[in-house]
C-alpha cells in the first residue's frame, strides 16, 4: 500500500491508478490524498480547447499542457490540470515530471462535482507553488475568476465577471487578453 519507508506517496497512488480499470473519458487526479476521477463533457472540452488556441498566440505547443500529472506543494496533491502553460526553459524533475516552479498559467474548467476542489484546495496549492496566473470558468455559473499575485500562500488580487467579459492578462507573464465571448455554458 505504501513504498518500502511506509509514507503513502503520490507515486504509488498513481501507480494503482495505472492499475485501475479507469473509464474511458474519464480524467484522474489526487486532491489533499484523496483520488477524484471526472468525466469530461463536451463543455467542458471545447471551453479547453478555446483557451489552448488562444493561449498558442504566446506559447508554443510544447509548452502548453492539459490533463498533464504535476505534484504541487501540500500533502499528496498530483493534479492533471485542465490548462498549463510552462516557462521558457521549463524541465522535468528526476522522475520525469513537469515541475510545478515553471508554471506560468493554470486553467480550470469546473465540473460540477468537483468543483470544491477548484475553489478551494488547489486554488491554494497554485498560490503556495506561486503560479502567476490561475483561472478558473465556471459553465454553471458562465463566470471566470482570475488568481494573480501569489505570495505567503494565497492570492492576492482576484477578479470575477461573466461570459463575454475578455480576460485582461497583459500585466501578466501570459501577456495576452483571452476572448471568453464563445465559452459555451452548462
Amino acid at each position: 500500500m505504501a513504498d518500502e519507508s511506509g509514507e503513502l506517496t503520490l507515486d504509488v497512488m498513481f501507480e494503482w491508478l495505472e492499475k485501475m480499470p479507469v473509464p474511458e473519458g474519464y480524467k484522474t487526479e489526487i486532491v489533499g490524498g484523496h483520488i477524484f476521477m471526472t468525466p469530461q463533457r463536451d463543455t467542458h472540452w471545447d471551453i479547453i480547447a478555446d483557451i489552448y488556441e488562444q493561449l498558442r498566440a504566446t506559447y508554443p505547443r510544447k509548452r502548453l499542457k492539459s490533463d498533464v500529472r504535476i505534484d504541487y506543494p501540500g500533502r499528496l496533491n498530483g493534479f492533471a490540470s485542465d490548462v498549463v502553460a510552462l516557462a521558457e526553459g521549463a524541465t522535468r524533475d528526476g522522475k520525469g515530471h513537469w515541475r510545478h516552479e515553471d508554471v506560468e498559467f493554470v486553467a480550470e474548467v469546473i465540473s460540477k462535482n468537483t468543483a470544491g476542489n477548484d475553489y478551494g484546495p488547489k486554488r491554494d496549492a497554485y498560490a503556495a507553488a506561486e503560479v502567476p496566473v490561475y483561472l478558473i470558468v465556471d459553465p454553471y455559473t458562465a463566470e471566470w475568476h482570475l488568481h494573480t499575485l501569489p505570495k505567503d500562500g494565497s492570492y492576492h488580487s482576484s477578479v470575477s465577471f461573466g461570459f463575454g467579459e475578455d480576460i485582461d492578462l497583459t500585466g501578466t507573464v501570459v501577456g495576452l487578453v483571452l476572448k471568453t465571448g464563445e465559452f459555451p455554458r452548462d
